[in-house]
C-alpha cells in the first residue's frame, strides 16, 4: 500500500542523515523533493502546496528538538503534515437513531460498492456486534442483487430481496419495514453507481436520500483513481450531504494521492479502507496509522488488533502452555503458525504493518508470494503423524517421499525443516507465551520466509 510515495520518502529523508542541522538551504532541497514525491503520487495540486508550506515553515521555526538529528526531526514533521492532512483521528460510523440506524452507499461504478457494502456488514456484526440487514437498490445492474444476496449469505447478513421492476425508494422503503419487524440495528442500502456522474443519477439518489434520511451517507471510491476519488467525492458532496469517504483497493495503490486529498478538497473523513479483495478486508481509517506505514514505520496497532480478532486465540494459549513446560515445537505447532499468517492475509498484507519495511529491499518485497504458504501446508501434511511431532526422523528417502507425495521439490522439504529449526529456536526463548510472544513469533515467520 502506498509502496511508491513510501521509497520516494523515504530515500528523500535519508539524504539529510550525517548533516550536523538543518537550514534553510538543505529544508528547501528537501523539500523541492518531497513535493517532487507527492506530485508523483498523484496527491492534488493544492494539497502539495499547502503541505510542503506548513512543514518548511515548522522546520524553520522553533518545532525542531535540539535532542533529534535533522533527519528525524524532519520525519516528525512530515508525519505530523500527513496525519493533519488526512484527518488527525479515526472518526465512527455515527449510529445513533432508532433502529434500524439507515447507512447510504453512494458511489461510481467498478469502485467496489457492493463488495464494501458486504464488508462493512460483516464488521459491524463482528466487530460491533450488530444486526445488519443489507438491501439492493440498483435497479441497472441484475447482477448486483444476486452478488449481494451472495455475499450477504456468507457471512449470515440478513439480505432483503429486491426487483428491477421496483423503484429504488420503494425498495429501500420495504426493506426499512422489514428491519423493524425483525429488530434488526443497521440497514446498509447499496446504490446503482455509473460509468460518470450524470444529472440523471444524482436526481435519483438525492430522491432516494429524502425518502430514508439516513444517518450515514457513505461515498465508495476506488483509491487507484488518484486525486480524481476527491474530485469525484467533492462533486457528490454538492448533491448530497456525504459524512464519510470508504476507500477501496488501497492493497493495489502505490501511489496514494486519494488517500491524501480527498480530506483536504471535500472536508469529509475517510472512514474506513479496503485493503483487499476478501469480505474481511476492511479497515477503519485511522491517519495517524497510515502516515507511520507512508513513512515506513510500520503500523503495529492494526497488526496486533488483526491478531486479536482473527488468531485462534485457544490454540495460541495451548502452545504457549506447551512451550512454557518445556515442550519441543513440532511441525505440527509451524504448521497451526502458518495457518494463522494465511487466515491474516498472509505476508504481503502484513509486510506493511511491520516496522522496518522501508528498509526491505524493493526486490524482495515484490518477491513476496502468499502462495507461498499453501505450498509449505501442503509439504507439511505430506508428512506422517510420527514425522511432524518428531522432525528429526525426516532424512535422505523421507524428504523423497514427502516432495513426491506434495508435488514440490526436495529443497522445498529443506527449507521447511530450516525454517522450522529456526522457530523452534526461537520459541525455547519463550518463558511463557502470549499474544505478544505470538507477534514476535510470526515476525520471526515472516522473517524467515524472506531469507
Amino acid at each position: 500500500m502506498f509502496d511508491n510515495l513510501t521509497d520516494r520518502l523515504g530515500s528523500t529523508l535519508k539524504n539529510l542523515k550525517g548533516q550536523g542541522k538543518l537550514t534553510e538551504s538543505n529544508i528547501k532541497d528537501t523539500m523541492r523533493e518531497v513535493r517532487m514525491a507527492l506530485l508523483e503520487a498523484d496527491v492534488a495540486l493544492p494539497v502539495v502546496t499547502d503541505f510542503v508550506e506548513k512543514v518548511k515553515q515548522g522546520a524553520l521555526g522553533k518545532q525542531v528538538q535540539s535532542s533529534l538529528n535533522p533527519g528525524q526531526a524532519l520525519i516528525k514533521l512530515v508525519q505530523a503534515e500527513l496525519v493533519s492532512v488526512m484527518g488527525e483521528a479515526n472518526e465512527e460510523l455515527n449510529l445513533n437513531a432508532n433502529p434500524p440506524a439507515i447507512v447510504l452507499m453512494a458511489g461510481l461504478q467498478g469502485a467496489g460498492k457492493t463488495t464494501t457494502v458486504a464488508k462493512l456488514g460483516r464488521w459491524l456484526k463482528q466487530t460491533k456486534k450488530k444486526k445488519v440487514g443489507v438491501v439492493s437498490a440498483d435497479i441497472y445492474r441484475p447482477a448486483a442483487i444476486k452478488q449481494l444476496q451472495t455475499l450477504a449469505n456468507d457471512l449470515d447478513l440478513v439480505f432483503f430481496d429486491s426487483d428491477i421492476t421496483q423503484k429504488p425508494v420503494d425498495i429501500a422503503n420495504n426493506a426499512i419495514d422489514a428491519a423493524k419487524k425483525q429488530f434488526l440495528d443497521v440497514v446498509i442500502v447499496d446504490t446503482a453507481g455509473r460509468l460518470h456522474i450524470d444529472d440523471e443519477m444524482m436526481g435519483e439518489i438525492k430522491e432516494l436520500h429524502a425518502a430514508i434520511d439516513p444517518v450515514e451517507t457513505l461515498f465508495v471510491v476506488d483509491s487507484m483513481t488518484g486525486q480524481d476519488a476527491a474530485n469525484t467525492a467533492k462533486a457528490f458532496d454538492e448533491a448530497l450531504p456525504l459524512t464519510g469517504v470508504i476507500l477501496t483497493k488501497a492493497d493495489g495503490d502505490a501511489r496514494g494521492g486519494a488517500a491524501l486529498s480527498i480530506r483536504h478538497i471535500t472536508g469529509k473523513p475517510i472512514k474506513f479502507i479496503g485493503t483487499g479483495e476478501k469480505t474481511d478486508a476492511l479497515e477503519p481509517f485511522h491517519p495517524d496509522r497510515v502516515a507511520s506505514r507512508i513513512l515506513g514505520m510500520g503500523d503495529m496497532l492494526t497488526l496486533i488488533e488483526e491478531i486479536e480478532q482473527k488468531a485462534d486465540k485457544k490454540k495460541a494459549d495451548k502452545l504457549a502452555r506447551k512451550i512454557s513446560k518445556g515442550k519441543s515445537f513440532n511441525l505440527d505447532d509451524f504448521k497451526d503458525q502458518l495457518l494463522q499468517m494465511q487466515n491474516m492475509g498472509g505476508v504481503g498484507a502484513m509486510m506493511d504493518k511491520l516496522p522496518g519495511m522501508g528498509n526491505v529491499p524493493q526486490g524482495v518485497k515484490e518477491g513476496v508470494d502468499d502462495k507461498m504458504l499453501a505450498r509449505q501446508i501442503a509439504v507439511i501434511n505430506s508428512m506422517t503423524l510420527q514425522e511432524r511431532r518428531f522432525p528429526d526422523l525426516i532424512k535422505g528417502n523421507r524428504k523423497k517421499r514427502i516432495a513426491a507425495g506434495c508435488g514440490q521439490e526436495l529443497q522445498d522439504v529443506n527449507r521447511i525443516l530450516k525454517q522450522h529449526k529456526m522457530m523452534q529456536k526461537m520459541m525455547k526463548k519463550f518463558a511463557k507465551g502470549n499474544m505478544a510472544n505470538m507477534m514476535r513469533g510470526i515476525k520471526g515467520n515472516m522473517r524467515g520466509m524472506r531469507m
